[in-house]
Formats: C-alpha cells, sequence, structure tokens
C-alpha cells in the first residue's frame, strides 16, 4: 500500500496559497505581548516564527488555519513534516469554528533535520485555555476543523519552526 493511499493532506506548504489560510493567535489576545505569524518560505515551505514574552502574564504565540472541512472517519494519526533547533511545539485541533473552544493538543520536538512526525490522535488531549478538560470527548477524526501550531511552555525568545505539510493517516 502506498503512503498515498493512506494520507489526507490537509496542508502542503510547497504551495504559496496555503499560509493565506491561517492567521495569528497570540497572547496578545489575554494582554501578553508575544507576536508570531505564519509565512510562505521561496525554498518551498512555511515557517512559523515569532517572539514569546513572558511579559504582562503572556507566554505563548500561535497560528490557527480557517474553518473547514477538514476530517477524515478512518484516521487514527496526524503528521506534521518539519525542523526546528530545541525547541517544543504544540499541533491543536479544533473540532468546531469557535475562536475559543476546546481545543485537542499533542506535543512535538522536531530535530534540526528535516523529519515527518507522526502523532497518533489517541495522544491529542482536550484542553481549554491550555487547561486539560477532565471528561472532555475524545477526538473525532471526522470533526476536524481548524488545525493550529503553538508555542509555550514558558520559552521565551524567537523562535522559527519550518514546516512542510500537515495531514492525516
Amino acid at each position: 500500500m502506498s503512503d498515498m493511499d493512506t494520507t489526507w493532506m490537509l496542508f502542503d506548504f510547497s504551495n504559496p496559497g496555503a499560509v493565506a489560510e491561517w492567521q495569528a493567535i497570540d497572547d496578545r489576545v489575554m494582554g501578553g505581548v508575544s507576536s508570531s505569524r505564519l509565512r510562505h518560505d521561496p525554498a518551498g515551505h512555511a515557517v512559523f516564527e515569532g517572539t514569546v514574552s513572558l511579559e504582562r502574564n503572556g507566554g505563548f504565540a500561535s497560528v490557527r488555519s480557517t474553518p473547514a472541512a477538514r476530517g477524515r472517519p478512518d484516521a487514527q494519526t496526524c503528521f506534521i513534516e518539519g525542523r526546528t533547533p530545541g525547541k517544543r511545539f504544540k499541533l491543536n485541533l479544533l473540532t468546531d469554528d469557535a475562536f475559543d473552544s476546546i481545543n485537542y493538543q499533542a506535543s512535538f520536538a522536531p530535530s534540526a533535520t528535516w523529519q515527518t512526525l507522526r502523532i497518533p490522535l489517541s495522544a491529542f488531549r482536550a484542553t481549554f485555555r491550555g487547561r486539560e478538560v477532565p471528561g472532555a470527548p475524545a477526538l473525532d477524526p471526522v470533526r476536524i476543523r481548524q488545525v493550529g501550531l503553538m508555542i509555550a511552555e514558558r520559552q521565551a525568545g524567537a523562535f522559527e519552526l519550518e514546516v512542510r505539510r500537515i495531514g492525516l493517516a
């Protein structure tokens, strides 16, 4: 079986237009001063970049896709092809169109060389405003509407995560 038979590509950032579907949602929403963006690099990938500041009770930066039908009923894994030296990130999956709602999160830490990280959907934890939600339903892959990238965990300073693609398998 080929990879193409079982893969559902959510974002292929070799296409410059793919970054247009994303917007920044940083700790400014709660008074912080962190900032980020997702931009296309002419080398054929996206770059999630910015600065995390712990000032004014801040400490996170994130970008999120616009809502759309992104789910797949038989998906077991979310994969991300990326690279960055020494930082930890979160991949966020949301099952509704709301700005402020339950967010299914999984942490990942890519290496400085390109690699495809495969995260089982069962590893995504339901959170709301950064806190785990006990008793929340498990992530239903057919209901995925929004995808996000986040840096938090008090990792102050500049960051850059290069991403080629994100998908479900």
